[in-house]
């Protein structure tokens, strides 16, 4: 019964211990589904799941039918011009992260829209090429086909180059695409979960210094071979400041006023986004301007200026992906599919919790996975997410995946018909435009004392994620900082917080000993908390901290006693000792005998429980003994193990433990596991744990009902010896005992 008073409560119930309240509320024994069971269920087949499954697959199929045409279409239409804009300018600016012409970022920046409208589930982020991935992809490409690659024993030209570069680019996002649609199908999109944020943020911090590092060699318009290996961008940097005399002072200083605009403008938007209606599209004016200056004032003829050059008008014909790009890109390609899948869904999931709607992992990596494969088959690049251009649609008042297909639009406007404008463009603008977009990643330094702060462990993970990723390269060093994250998660497995708790403020409550002055601990009574899971890696811990809360080892202390019956019983049969109303006495004066002399090899024996039936006297341990007999003396009577934290429990450690407990048992003190978490009993059981010593009765359903149990069966409260140090109740009207 439950009784409120005022903003108190009092509980009057009985003292339950697991088996007696499942004996009084008649516990259900359930049955759970095999294996095979969930596996008939999964593939069962009626109209309700099939029409389930298309919508899933499908989702444009359940949205688009309930589209609000009159209310949304306007801001759709407005979000999708906007957005398009900023998709045609980072196509052609990330391209050149690819190590392609930019008119390739084009085709990256249309078809997989047109596949994310209809198999993905997020109604606001924007697809296209994203830095991090385009550079991940160009990684690959100059490994495969460097600047000095050969065609037949012949050092290729540009064109051929270029040729071969699309290849690549195109093959290993395919293979990326085929991954992420293998892990949606195979329902495996739990796996972003071992990418933590922290380790999002120091790769993607790394990734932009990657970038922006690659970007020095058309700012300053200098040949700089790829270095695609452990410390390849210190070799980049040595390649650009030993050729820092042959710069073209014109893109540099055309890319230094581009970058110090843009700059200035999005600061400017973030400052004042809530006044105004839209961001002012900064990287399409600069575009527009540059393209213009660059024409009319005819850079490149004096100033010999790199610029886009002929952009192909419409689409080239679909191609199949080579097959031996698929053999010696595997890792990158798995890398790319899992960063650009946790980068893409981790924007979606911003923007799903803002508008209060369902997101689904798994099919969102088919969405990624389709998209990069049709893109990869029209000669473009790995696509996901930015959260730069997913912000200008939803800000803008992007409502659906409508505001994707009108940006879709544009860029075809673009590929078909514009594409021309275009060409006077300098390199140099674009590899500004590219840098402006990265100073959100940049931003993500704060963090690190953010997280100091905060969690040490994650800052470690960060800090290593940022190193690896930028010294060893960005696919070695996200398979580093994987394992490192792992790790991290094993060492605080492996050393659970373990700690003795005390009652606090005379109630049902118990915290940490040290966090509380008024704290009350029955005597002889040790209450132990583990708050982890206890498994093969992390048992040994667990008994050492167990040991050093009670204040000794119960095992030595168990031999210690088997050692003293035997040398009792062997003195009593010479006449040593004396049985008197007081105890025993030693009548002689005897040398002391070392342990080892009553070892006799029998070590075993000493690790069996006391035997004291055939003494003449019972034996009190907590008493003085004879001279000659030495035994550790032990002050508490029952330990009490809290096992709520505990989820689980592995074969090895339950062998421990049982062993643990034994000892425990064996030197007369009662053991008391409280909390123990559903189907926890149920394992034992069926794994023998259970004997003569360890029994089911030991466990409680909580620590005040474990030491009311020990205080009624001791009769503490009785003792005036025992009482607390201050005169005060120890269980408070709060909760009272019936």
């Amino acid at each position: 019964m439950v009784e409120p008073v005022g903003n108190h409560y009092i509980v009057a119930r009985p003292v339950y211990s697991e088996k007696s309240f499942d004996e009084e509320y008649e516990k259900l024994h359930r049955s759970h589904k095999t294996f095979w069971d969930h596996l008939k269920l999964y593939f069962r087949c009626s109209p309700k799941r099939i029409k389930k499954i298309a919508l899933g697959l499908f989702p444009v199929a359940s949205w688009l039918p309930a589209y609000r045409f009159k209310e949304w279409i306007l801001s759709d239409i407005v979000s999708g011009i906007s957005t398009g804009l900023v998709s045609v300018l980072q196509g052609l600016a990330f391209a050149l992260l690819v190590n392609v012409p930019p008119g390739y970022g084009l085709y990256a920046a249309f078809f997989p829209i047109l596949v994310y409208f209809i198999f993905g589930t997020s109604r606001h982020i924007s697809i296209g090429p994203f830095p991090v991935l385009s550079l991940m992809v160009g990684g690959a490409v100059v490994r495969l086909v460097p600047d000095d690659y050969t065609v037949n024993g012949t050092l290729a030209n540009a064109s051929q180059i270029d040729k071969e570069r699309v290849i690549v680019a195109a093959s290993v996002t395919f293979l990326a695409g085929i991954w992420q649609l293998l892990l949606g199908v195979l329902q495996l999109g739990f796996l972003v979960i071992y990418l933590s944020q922290s380790l999002i943020s120091g790769f993607t911090t790394a990734a932009a210094i990657h970038v922006l590092v690659s970007q020095l060699k058309f700012m300053f318009q200098l040949t700089v071979p790829g270095f695609n290996k452990p410390l390849g961008i210190i070799y980049t940097l040595e390649s650009v400041f030993s050729q820092i005399t042959k710069t073209n002072i014109a893109d540099l200083v055309t890319s230094l006023i581009v970058l110090l605009i843009v700059f200035v403008v999005k600061e400017l938007n973030d400052r004042f986004k809530a006044k105004l209606p839209a961001p002012i599209p900064i990287e399409l004016l600069v575009t527009v301007l540059a393209a213009l200056i660059s024409y009319f004032a005819k850079f490149e003829e004096k100033f010999n200026v790199a610029v886009i050059g002929k952009l192909e008008k419409g689409f080239q014909a679909p191609v199949a992906p080579d097959l031996s790009v698929f053999q010696r890109c595997i890792g990158d390609s798995i890398s790319i599919a899992i960063v650009g899948f946790a980068v893409g869904f981790s924007v979606a999931k911003v923007y799903s919790i803002k508008h209060d709607y369902p997101l689904d992992g798994n099919q969102e990596l088919i969405a990624f996975g389709l998209g990069n494969i049709v893109g990869g088959s029209f000669k473009g690049f790995a696509s996901s997410t930015a959260l730069s251009r997913s912000g200008v649609q939803e800000s803008t008042g992007g409502k659906t995946q409508i505001a994707g297909i009108i940006s879709a639009i544009i860029v075809l406007i673009v590929i078909l018909a514009i594409g021309f404008l275009l060409e006077p463009l300098q390199k140099s603008v674009l590899a500004s435009l590219a840098l402006g977009n990265l100073k959100g990643m940049l931003m993500q330094f704060k963090e690190i004392g953010i997280l100091w702060k905060k969690d040490k462990y994650d800052c470690a993970v960060w800090v290593v994620t940022f190193l690896a990723a930028l010294l060893l390269g960005l696919d070695i060093g996200l398979a580093a900082a994987v394992a490192f994250q792992l790790l991290t998660v094993v060492i605080r497995s492996q050393i659970p917080t373990c700690t003795v708790l005390a009652n606090v403020g005379r109630s049902d409550i118990y915290k940490n000993r040290k966090d509380y002055t008024d704290i009350y601990e029955p005597e002889g009574v040790k209450i132990f908390r583990c708050s982890a899971p206890i498994f093969f890696a992390n048992v040994e811990f667990f008994k050492e901290k167990l040991i050093t809360a009670v204040g000794f080892n119960p095992m030595r202390v168990l031999r210690k006693r088997n050692k003293a019956l035997r040398k009792i019983r062997k003195m009593l049969k010479k006449g040593e000792l004396q049985v008197t109303p007081k105890g025993l006495i030693c009548v002689v004066n005897r040398a002391y005998e070392s342990d080892e002399e009553l070892d006799n090899n029998r070590i075993e024996e000493l690790d069996q429980p006391t035997d004291l039936a055939d003494l003449p006297v019972q034996i009190d341990w907590s008493t003085d003994l004879p001279p000659t007999i030495s035994v550790p003396r032990v002050d508490i009577h029952s330990v009490v193990l809290d096992f709520s934290a505990v989820s689980f429990l592995d074969v090895s450690a339950m062998r421990v433990l049982q062993k643990i407990l034994k000892e425990f048992v064996r030197i007369d003190i009662d053991i008391y596991i409280v909390g123990a978490p559903e189907g926890f009993l149920d394992k034992l059981e069926r794994s023998a744990f259970f004997d003569e010593e360890i029994k089911p009765t030991m466990f409680f359903l909580t620590i005040h009902d474990a030491v009311l149990h020990i205080l009624l069966k001791k009769d503490i409260a009785s003792s005036p010896k025992l009482k607390p140090t201050k005169v005060m109740p120890l269980f408070s009207s709060y909760a009272v005992l019936h």
